[in-house]
């Protein structure tokens, strides 16, 4: 049973100090000062350079599942491919088999850049300022975060999670 919060401890949460979500963004906008000092040299930006991860994984795909894996929409993601189309990165293709579909393939260039991008984790890693054990842990509980977050956001009880 959860306590009934008291007027003293209802002030503190209302601090933004006192906020997970704030801390959060914080980090995430620290994440990207940092990605985009280091991605510099590889001219992406950093949501461009998590579109190239999951190419460099998965290979080609269609846009729909490409923005599921990054959790964006199409009004989102079809400008950063249109930006990576453009350096020569990426290809966009109606799907043979589905033509309402389009296709998104790394060029040659794309599957090069693979290589200059090896070095991109172990710097972010360096900055963190964490262990590769830190790191791994403050990953779980992050993903476990998410998957709670996004239970909550589809209604479901904390029971059922």
């Amino acid at each position: 049973m959860t306590p009934t919060p008291t007027p003293a401890t209802t002030e503190n949460w209302l601090r933004l100090d006192s906020q997970i979500c704030f801390s959060l963004h914080a980090a995430s906008r620290a994440f990207n000062g940092v990605y985009r000092v280091i991605l510099k040299d590889l001219g992406l930006t950093y949501p461009q350079y998590l579109v190239m991860l999951v190419l460099w994984e998965q290979g080609d795909m269609p846009v729909k599942k490409l923005g599921e894996h990054l959790r964006l929409d199409s009004g989102t993601l079809s400008p950063l491919l249109k930006r990576l189309e453009s350096a020569g990165l990426v290809r966009r293709e109606r799907s043979v088999r589905d033509e309402r579909s389009v296709e998104v393939r790394l060029t040659e260039q794309g599957v090069a850049l693979r290589e200059r991008a090896v070095r991109v984790p172990h710097r972010i890693a360096a900055a963190t300022g964490f262990d590769l054990d830190e790191i791994r842990e403050l990953r779980a509980r992050l993903d476990r975060l998410t998957s709670t977050l996004d239970a909550a956001a589809l209604g479901e009880p904390p029971e059922c999670r």
